[in-house]
């Protein structure tokens, strides 16, 4: 409270004392003239109070689904370092663990709920916080729960840890990590590559879909600011950075710019050598965004293009932009200005109403234009969505078509193999080994597998691929 009973209001020091480490919380003085008297006493004060109060105190950050969820979930890792508190160790308890949810279907759900419970089994007494799209769908559910302490927005994560270990400085926040309703976020901790979120939410309402429930209307923030994050990245020597976010073909819709123009600018940022660009809708993929990536120095050819469905009555139902003659239009546009580009494609299994013939029918469009990876999910009934109210496929139906289509993407990525097998391509190398054998990925996503060489790790090196080896990875060597 202020001298006359006043409850302390936020105030960013960092506007007085313009050095970094000084930029990392808020806390207040006052109004008027007093603030600036007493303010600088104050945030010395501030430091030690906060200092002490989370000194030893550890962390761990769990991360539940998507690479948009890795990247905030990264942040709010540094953002809880920043703050004093400790990462703990591999198999070491923490005081607080955060666990970042998922809510795509019931059985992300389901994980998130047996995550939760699990981590208070194995850690009895430690506190858990829960962020992340379940906790904006079902936060009153997950409050009930005994073993979740507190529920929180990922922008607030931080602030709320710092509240529950500190109850009396409640006027912490870590700064920069939000520009209006944007939470800016890339991952770090690997030097090998970032996931750097470039857009949130969505303005599709797609009849299965509860994303935009959980991160409302699409947004993103200017490209002048993704170009600093990325110097950032480069800073700390990464070499490959992938655009990520819900629906980043939208790019640039609250700020009048577009993904193209991303593109174009962050291909100018010094030290980052390889970008790739994560789901793009099939109607927002345009010719231009592809020529763009196929004579690019740095963004690599690799495409992730949604399908969800091959039969044009189905994608009616699921108020999809597109037909399924659209989707190949772009599939084969891609083909041909990069014929080995990577292309995996998103599809549901046993949407509402889907018969078996029309099943039929999108296995054979996917036999025909031959992309290299499925990514399957079974349909999964979501509460409040309008597919929920359509007559449902059985249970084993849809697991039995989810069986098929897995089979399909194996044959189809075990081919796109055998099209890299002979060629050579350019591999960054990853510090991870096993049995032997260190990893990387090429330009278009085959990943190999070389005998270990420790002075590889994070470099871009020339190899000659030559087959699938057991474990499905590309037997290599490196070109002299």
């Amino acid at each position: 409270m202020g001298a006359k009973g006043r409850k302390i209001k936020p105030y960013r020091y960092k506007n007085l004392i313009n050095t970094p480490s000084h930029g990392r919380f808020v806390i207040s003085a006052g109004n008027g003239s007093a603030q600036a008297v007493f303010c600088p006493l104050l945030l010395i004060f501030a430091d030690y109070f906060m200092a002490s109060s989370v000194h030893h105190k550890t962390f761990c950050v769990v991360n539940l689904g998507c690479k948009l969820n890795f990247a905030e979930a990264s942040t709010i890792a540094r953002q809880l370092s920043g703050m004093g508190f400790a990462q703990a160790g591999e198999g070491d308890a923490a005081d607080i663990y955060v666990v970042h949810t998922c809510a795509v279907t019931a059985q992300a759900e389901k994980k998130c709920r047996q995550a939760i419970r699990k981590l208070a089994k194995q850690r009895h007494g430690t506190a858990i916080c829960v962020t992340g799209c379940y906790s904006l769908i079902k936060g009153a559910a997950l409050e009930q729960m005994p073993e979740v302490s507190l529920v929180a927005d990922k922008s607030e994560v931080a602030q709320k840890i710092g509240e529950y270990f500190s109850p009396s400085v409640s006027a912490y926040c870590p700064a920069g990590t939000s520009v209006g309703d944007f939470f800016t976020a890339y991952s770090s901790g690997d030097r090998t590559r970032s996931f750097l979120k470039v857009q949130d939410g969505c303005d599709y309402r797609c009849s299965y879909c509860t994303v935009p429930l959980a991160r409302g209307e699409s947004r993103s923030i200017a490209i002048e600011k993704i170009a600093a994050q990325a110097e950032e990245i480069a800073a700390q020597g990464v070499n490959e950075i992938i655009l990520t976010g819900v629906n980043i073909g939208d790019f640039g819709k609250s700020t009048g710019e577009n993904l193209l123009q991303l593109a174009q600018r962050l291909e100018k940022v010094k030290g980052i050598s390889r970008y790739r660009i994560s789901s793009v809708e099939p109607n927002l993929l345009t010719a231009e965004l592809v020529d763009f990536v196929a004579d690019s120095p740095k963004f690599l050819p690799h495409f992730h293009i949604p399908l969800q469905s091959g039969a044009n009555r189905i994608l009616g139902l699921m108020r999809r932009r597109y037909t399924r003659e659209l989707f190949a239009e772009k599939l084969l546009y891609v083909r041909e200005k990069m014929p080995l580009a990577f292309i995996g494609v998103d599809i549901i299994a046993g949407f509402p109403t889907e018969t078996e013939a029309e099943f039929e029918s999108a296995c054979a469009f996917l036999q025909a234009l031959q992309p290299s990876y499925l990514h399957v999910f079974p349909y999964s009934k979501r509460p409040n969505t309008p597919a929920a109210e359509m007559p449902q496929v059985p249970g084993a139906q849809i697991s039995d078509r989810a069986k098929r289509l897995g089979t399909l993407c194996a044959a189809l990525h075990a081919d796109f193999y055998k099209k890299n097998t002979g060629r050579t391509g350019s591999v960054l190398f990853e510090s991870a080994h096993k049995n032997g054998y260190m990893f990387g990925f090429s330009e278009n996503y085959v990943k190999v597998a070389l005998p270990y060489n420790a002075d590889l790790v994070n470099k871009i090196a020339p190899v000659r691929m030559l087959g699938a080896g057991e474990d499905g990875n590309m037997r290599c060597e490196v070109v002299k």
